[in-house]
């Protein structure tokens, strides 16, 4: 891999990005502390290398939107790489709208906008980003994926658009399922709809869910009792733990709920 690492990755992280670095869509099921943003900027900075991308759109919670941009761009993306990097404010005062405009210079430089994902369930935020992709050939990452895990939230139906219009996808999370593993279906359906074979939330859950009937205040609603996740081949679905190699204080496990694109 040619390849100027700017801070030097350890052999999970290159073990990842060998496999990601140039398929469409990828999910780096990595728990904290694993350095899961180093491996994505890495990625990014491949592609754009290989002139592959010369955009990025990376949706993050609000509460992360100022690290990935005072912090782990700084640190991680190489130092050969002109960039343009814009954080998304929902406040757009003349100052704001001259920088987001930038965005939209005809340059060699990575342009890299970074949105919290609470933007995208406004018609502003909405309407920048699909402007955004439309003039750039686009990487879409979405940090801490299970923000899109419910398929009736206006903010994953609307990424989940954003994403047909994006050359390569990417989610990040180092809990993919925090109910039960319905919440994997819109994180997959975003990456490609033919991942789990499903392109109905719906059609997905009564294929693996199974479902009883409660009776509550004249009322019925369906909730889920139980999953079965053997198919007719008799393959399961299961948990794999892989051990890192960080220095012992840091000592964690990735634990990968599904293996995509291997």
């Amino acid at each position: 891999m040619n390849y100027k690492f700017k801070t030097k990755p350890y052999a999970h992280q290159m073990t990842a990005l060998e496999k990601s670095w140039n398929k469409e869509s990828y999910a780096y099921f990595m728990e904290m502390g694993t350095g899961k943003t180093k491996v994505l900027i890495d990625n990014l900075a491949m592609l754009y290398d290989k002139g592959k991308v010369n955009g990025a759109l990376i949706i993050a919670p609000k509460g992360v939107i100022g690290t990935w941009y005072n912090n782990e761009l700084p640190t991680h993306l190489p130092e050969h790489i002109a960039n343009v990097t814009i954080l998304w404010q929902s406040n757009i005062t003349k100052k704001q709208k001259e920088k987001l405009e930038t965005l939209f210079e005809v340059e060699e430089s990575l342009h890299i906008l970074i949105m919290n994902v609470e933007a995208l369930s406004t018609d502003k935020g909405m309407d920048f980003a699909k402007k955004f992709l439309s003039c750039h050939e686009t990487m879409v990452a979405i940090d801490e994926s299970t923000t899109i895990k419910t398929p009736t939230a206006k903010r994953t139906k609307n990424i989940l658009k954003l994403g047909e219009s994006a050359k390569y996808r990417r989610i990040m999370t180092g809990s993919p399922v925090t109910k039960n593993p319905l919440d994997l279906f819109t994180q997959c359906d975003f990456l490609s709809p033919w991942l789990l074979n499903f392109t109905s939330y719906y059609a997905f859950r009564n294929r693996y869910a199974e479902m009883k009937t409660l009776h509550m205040h004249g009322r019925q609603i369906q909730v889920v009792n139980g999953f079965n996740f053997s198919d007719s081949s008799g393959k399961c679905w299961y948990p794999v733990t892989i051990c890192t190699d960080l220095p012992p204080k840091f000592a964690v496990f990735i634990t990968a709920y599904l293996v995509l694109n291997v």
